[in-house]
């Protein structure tokens, strides 16, 4: 399912607490291109073939402990009226380790200022940032490809930055037709993406394929993504209608993900809908206060941890040592430590300078009772004495 477009002015040193209402079909879309002149609301470390490669923005210290709590699904929020001069800073850390693979096929991105990093060309004056997650199969070339050039083709399309989420859907088809057109990539090559945008205190989160991005909110792990495998209701049922099967998990028994780029030996002609999907899912939300930091993983993660064990390990180490690389080392280390057997990539994001808070926990005063016959039986234990 594709999530409508939202209209969105380029930051302008201060961000709108609201959005345009979303549009409920194609048509509605199509009248969002006439009407959008209307009131709007609103560095990539080197490849290590040999195992690993991280990197950090900015780091503090402190010390404290985490908090448990169930993994909920976010839906679509708007900001509340006491966040409104809140104002997200960006720092990453990010960690991968090649696993017990024999060859390295995860790329990634972290980009902390966006403004700096495109110009100011596109008018874009508030905080921004951009950190991607690219799991790589069949060789390096889809995810290294893409890698490099997904964020250029979401800046450069003609719907940025007042149709972000039109755009991030275009930079999606754009890379992986690039995919099929470039003679010097292998068209057998594929990666799953996923992506965060951030412009102000609008995060746009988007997916195609099995990684997975998760928000720590107070010590809440909250998932901002769906995992694309073939046997999930939603994509069996999806595959099914347009002609594919799925043998033991797989997608017409080859891939283990019902969402990705390249793959252009599986895929049908240009343009047409087939089992195996480019199309990602967006979600979007407007980031508070409570909002502490964002982990986004592989699929060799999360096959072997749940999102509040990510959340709470983060947590903890934020408390500790305020440090994001640092975090996302810990939670590579606890994967190996929990035999994955896929490469590792990890990234997380905090959005602000300080670690996250204690949360105090109210201690409840419990009313003691006493039964008849043990206050007859107490009674009778002090005659004696």
């Amino acid at each position: 399912m594709m999530v409508p477009e939202t209209n969105m002015l380029p930051c302008n040193g201060e961000m709108e607490n609201g959005f345009c209402k979303e549009d409920l079909s194609d048509i509605e879309e199509n009248q969002e291109d006439l009407d959008q002149s209307s009131q709007l609301n609103i560095g990539k470390p080197p490849r290590n073939t040999t195992g690993m490669r991280h990197c950090i923005s900015q780091a503090m210290l402190a010390g404290a402990s985490p908090l448990e709590s169930p993994t909920q699904i976010l839906p679509l929020k708007s900001s509340s009226s006491n966040d409104s001069g809140y104002v997200p800073i960006f720092r990453s850390g990010s960690y991968s380790e090649i696993g017990p693979k024999p060859n390295m096929e995860d790329e990634h991105i972290c980009i902390n200022d966006l403004c700096k990093h495109i110009g100011s060309s596109k008018g874009l004056l508030s905080p921004g940032a951009f950190y991607g997650v690219f799991d790589g199969h069949g060789g390096i070339d889809a995810a290294s490809f893409t890698q490099k050039n997904l964020l250029s083709f979401i800046v450069e399309d003609t719907h940025f930055p007042s149709m972000v989420k039109r755009a991030i859907r275009n930079a999606f088809v754009k890379a992986d037709y690039a995919l099929a057109d470039t003679e010097s990539l292998d068209n057998t090559s594929g990666t799953t993406a996923l992506t965060a945008l951030i412009l102000g205190r609008t995060m746009l989160i988007a997916n195609a394929g099995d990684s997975r991005a998760v928000l720590g909110k107070r010590g809440r792990a909250i998932e901002l993504s769906k995992d694309h495998k073939p046997n999930t209701t939603s994509e069996k049922l999806r595959i099914e209608k347009l002609g594919g099967v799925i043998y033991d998990g797989y997608l017409n028994g080859q891939l283990s993900v019902a969402r990705a780029l390249g793959d252009w030996h599986i895929k049908g002609p240009k343009g047409s809908k087939g089992p195996l999907s480019s199309e990602p899912e967006l979600e979007e939300l407007i980031l508070s206060k409570e909002d502490e930091f964002l982990i986004m993983g592989c699929d060799g993660l999360w096959d072997v941890m749940s999102s509040q064990y990510a959340v709470t390990i983060v947590r903890k180490e934020l408390m500790l040592h305020n440090d994001p690389e640092r975090c996302s080392k810990e939670l590579v280390r606890e994967a190996l430590k929990r035999n994955t057997c896929d490469n590792l990539t990890v990234l997380v994001v905090c959005f602000s300078h300080d670690p996250p808070p204690r949360i105090e926990i109210p201690r409840t005063q419990r009313k003691r009772s006493i039964s008849a016959e043990g206050l007859d039986l107490l009674k009778g234990v002090l005659s004696d004495i």
